[in-house]
């Protein structure tokens, strides 16, 4: 397994030139295809970045948006993944693109898994997907020791798996990791000296203790203190 590792002098140095770098990922992959699947973490370290490509100029009604994982919560919490994307990236230029959602209000998490997902696998392979990690090494709501992790791990998993982990505070849904691994490009955004060195702990051990390692082959690392 091999990935891209830059390290960027601060924040804004790594948000400016990320948010450059999707834009320009998204814009090639236009010049060759009708639509293309972009897939964002929600969280608080991407917002900023967010921000920044919302407002760059490329053919957003032809981007299909998606979020990697979303908490089952209501649509207006502040902890709802959906509602970053409508305050910060479906705006301004960005408003244009098509949002696939990964909440229902009328079902719970499990019932709705598979109703989204079908939604959602017209749209796949995902051209762009940019992917968070946390210091336990959970990408998207893929965690060590949630319910349904070997699922989710699979090459046979569907593309949406419901997920209930230790230590996450609500049920949630999460692309699996071929769908996320699947991507054209791929990208990962982590923050701090902890996130850095759990990713350098996180070689050579097995997805099912560090899923990260199941999406990051190929993948560009882009990391500032």
């Amino acid at each position: 397994m091999s990935y891209e590792f830059i390290d960027y002098s601060d924040r804004e140095a790594l948000v400016i030139t990320l948010a450059d770098r999707l834009a320009s990922d998204l814009r090639g992959q236009l010049s060759r295809q009708d639509r293309v699947a972009f897939a964002v973490p929600g969280g608080t370290s991407p917002g900023p970045v967010f921000d920044d490509l919302c407002g760059v100029d490329l053919d957003w009604s032809r981007v299909d948006v998606l979020l990697t994982d979303e908490r089952w919560v209501p649509k207006d919490s502040p902890r709802s993944n959906t509602r970053l994307l409508r305050e910060r990236l479906i705006v301004d230029k960005a408003a244009a693109a098509r949002l696939l959602p990964l909440h229902r209000d009328d079902m719970d998490c499990d019932a709705a898994a598979e109703a989204l997902g079908e939604q959602i696998e017209p749209a796949l392979p995902l051209g762009v997907v940019l992917l968070g990690m946390g210091a336990d090494l959970h990408t998207a709501s893929l965690f060590p020791g949630a319910d349904r992790l070997d699922e989710a791990l699979s090459p046979r998993a569907p593309t949406l798996v419901p997920m209930r982990a230790p230590g996450a505070e609500e049920p949630r849904v999460t692309l699996s990791a071929q769908v996320l691994n699947g991507a054209l490009c791929k990208h990962v955004l982590i923050f701090g000296r902890e996130k850095r060195d759990a990713l350098e702990r996180a070689a050579g051990l097995k997805p099912q203790d560090a899923p990260i390692n199941a999406v990051l082959d190929g993948a560009r690392v882009h990391w500032a203190e």
